[in-house]
Parts: structure tokens; sequence; C-alpha cells
């Protein structure tokens, strides 16, 4: 499976094209605008997200309700394009309409100015409309229609907010992905830890209030994953390489853990290695998990956790400085229209790209033409690996 993002920001529409999804799975359009919708909700979101009420169409791939084994088309309008049509129009502009919401002021931390610089742009919009968070409307659908088909193998997902702005969740060693769904779904913040969520509301008023940005730690958690995904004997066909990069992917996140993750370093080996055991089911199974479901680069049966961290939004309503690339003189950079937090969004993009990556191993390791065949050969492959 593969897939390509295209759309800008303010532009008419984003689109997906993905290829290598099974014939005859079924797919479920409302559980995909569901995912879309809690990919805008959270508490400390800005203006746009009243704008936009993001709702997919599929123009291409399904027919009655079932993919037919073609690439399938993914669409989402959007809302505020009626308001941009001559900035962002792909048609030519009179000269005088071309420098209409023009930026020369680069954002720190965003990829304006080495974007313009690379593809020499002057006016640093061409830049920020393509590499805006927006993209990540698109990832959510795929990984939305990804995750149907984790489902049809039995396989569960969910994700939810660590820390935010230094504030972290007291999460219970066994949580599981049903906990997980029960707990953030009355939680605007993502969070498990209910004991917390005024605290963080809180915060989030008082950043926003001074013209700040949070960040934070999400975490996703994989269940019922056939051991044996992935392999050792590649450096690039190791599976949890895989799935950090499709965490790293996400706009402003700048570091992945697996378990423990980077508490490892500072414990002995004793502490951190998982006791392997034949448990009364006669299967193999950990006696704990502080490896988040991974050896050698492949899933070992456990469950999957792995946590990304989400730099705060770089746009910043009382701006850092910057410099005028037209004029080389000292500014407060551009603010373009912003959150004070994305955090609990972020969980659900993280939710949605780890999604994709694990049904893109999937469907390379497994014959899959047609889900009634990846059925058969991922049940064989879980019989395999249990009389082993």
């Amino acid at each position: 499976m593969r897939y390509l993002t295209a759309g800008e920001s303010h532009g008419p529409k984003l689109t997906a094209i993905i290829e290598g999804v099974p014939a005859g799975l079924i797919v479920s359009v409302e559980k995909i605008n569901a995912d879309l919708a809690r990919r805008q909700g959270g508490y400390g979101r800005g203006g746009r997200m009243k704008i936009e009420k993001d709702q997919v169409q599929i123009t291409s791939g399904l027919r009655h309700g079932k993919t037919i084994g073609s690439p399938i088309t993914l669409v989402v309008e959007n809302k505020d394009w009626k308001n941009w049509q001559t900035v962002m129009s792909v048609e030519a502009v009179e000269a005088k309409n071309e420098q209409l919401r023009r930026v020369s002021k680069p954002r720190p931390g965003h990829a304006d100015l080495v974007g313009g610089m690379k593809y020499q742009h002057r006016d640093l919009r061409n830049v920020l409309e393509r590499s805006s968070a927006r993209e990540t409307t698109m990832r959510v659908a795929i990984g939305a229609l990804a995750k149907q088909i984790l489902n049809a193998l039995d396989i569960e997902i969910a994700s939810h907010v660590a820390i935010l702005g230094g504030i972290k969740a007291n999460i219970p060693d066994n949580l599981s992905v049903a906990e997980i769904k029960e707990k953030t779904s009355v939680s605007e913040v993502n969070m498990v830890d209910s004991t917390i969520e005024e605290q963080v509301k809180t915060l989030i008023d008082a950043t926003k209030k001074a013209g700040d940005t949070l960040g934070g730690v999400v975490e996703v958690r994989v269940e019922n994953v056939p051991a044996g995904l992935g392999s050792y004997v590649q450096w690039d066909k190791k599976l949890d390489g895989k799935l950090a990069q499709a965490m790293l992917s996400i706009n402003a996140f700048k570091g992945v853990e697996f378990g423990i993750g980077f508490e490892a370093a500072s414990l002995p080996g004793s502490k951190v290695m998982d006791a392997i055991t034949w448990d009364q089911d006669n299967r193999y199974r950990r006696t704990s998990n502080h490896l988040g479901g991974f050896e050698g680069g492949m899933t070992n049966g456990e469950q999957i956790i792995v946590r990304g961290v989400m730099k705060p939004i770089p746009t910043l309503y009382k701006p850092l400085m910057s410099v005028d690339i037209d004029t080389k003189e000292a500014y407060k950079a551009s603010v373009e229209r912003s959150d004070s937090t994305a955090v609990p969004a972020a969980s659900v993009v993280a939710e949605h790209v780890i999604a994709t990556a694990l049904a893109v191993e999937i469907l390379d390791q497994f014959p899959a033409d047609n889900m009634n065949e990846l059925k058969k050969t991922v049940a064989s492959h879980r019989q395999m690996i249990r009389e082993f």
C-alpha cells in the first residue's frame, strides 16, 4: 500500500490517493468522518477549527461500499477557501493582487525561511501553505481507512496525551486500548487521567492569554498485533524504525520512543529486558513490556507502545524576532492563525499515522489482493507463531 497527499492549507481542497488496499474491504465513510472530527477537537484549538467541518468524499476505488482493488481517492474540501480565492488562485491574477497576504517575515521554528531558500520563493506563503499541519487532515483520513483494515484483522489501536505543557498524566502500567477509548472519549484534552484535566485546561488558558504555546507527549497503543511483523535482516526492514519515521513525519514532532524509551538509558539491563514465559494458554508471553512490543525490529506479540514528542506550535501571538527577506531588517515574525496547543489533536494524528504504517507492513508481508485472502494468511501466520 502506498499513498500521496496534496493540497494547500487555504486551497480549495485536500486530496489523497491510496493504492494497494485489498479488494472486498467494507468501508465506513462515517468512521472516517468521526476520526476527522476527533482531529479537529481538543481544548486549545484556534478559530480555523470553527470554520472547517471536515467531511471526506471518496471519488474512486469503492463500489457499493466495498473496495474494488483500484486506487482510492479521498477529498476534503476547505470551507475557508471562499475567503482565499484570490490569494490562493490557481490561475494568474492581476499584478495588484499578487502581493495579497504576501509573507516576507519568516516565523522561527517554521519551514518558512528554509523552504523559501530551497524553492526560491520570494513570497513565503508558497511554503507555509503546504508545510501547514492542515495536511494532517488527509493523513488522518488515510489512517482511518487503514484502521478499518486493521479492525478486520482484530487489531485495535488508540491514542492519548501523556504529557501536556509539562503536566504528566498518571498512566496505569497495563493500560488497555479499550480503557484509552473509554477515558479519552469524555476528556477535552484526550487524557486518561481525569484528575489533572482542569489543571491542564487552566494552563492552556493562561498560555493563550500570554500569547504563547504548549507542547507535549502523545502515546499510541496497539493490541493483538501478530508477532513477527518487521525483520532483523536489514536496517530498513525493522518495523519499529518505520513506526518511528511515521511518528516523526508529523508536523512539529521532534522525538519518539518505544516502551520505557529513554528511561532505559539510566537502568540496568535486568530492569529493561522483558522475561519470556510459556503461559497457561500455551503461548509465549513477556512478564513485562518495557520494550514496547518490539525485539530486534520485530513485533513480539505484546502491546505496541510508542510515544512522540511534539514541540510547542511555533506560531506565537507574541512573536519572536525575525528578519524581513526583502530588507534584511529585524522585525517581529508574521502571525498566522494558530492554536495555543494542538497536542490533543496531535495524538489523534499519531494514532492514524501509526495505523497506516502497520497496515502497510501487513499488506507488504502477506498476500493481499483481497480481504478473504488476507484474513486467511494472517490467521495462518498467527497459528504458525502459536505452534512454534
